[in-house]
């Protein structure tokens, strides 16, 4: 479930980084990365963890 939330949260700052970028709203775009950024963070968390689970069941 959280591969899924992350990338809603990824998509979700995309689309303010878009939005921010057409407007000319410098300070959306950048919370767009920022939002884009930590979504990336949390799934490669959940990555390690998921191996290290996988390494440990074996």
């Amino acid at each position: 479930m959280g591969d899924i939330s992350n990338k809603a949260e990824e998509l979700k700052g995309k689309a303010k980084e878009v939005v921010g970028d057409l407007t000319g709203n410098e300070s959306l775009a950048a919370k767009g990365l920022a939002e884009q950024a930590a979504a990336k963070a949390k799934q490669a968390a959940e990555d390690v963890k998921d191996a290290a689970e996988d390494a440990t069941n074996r």
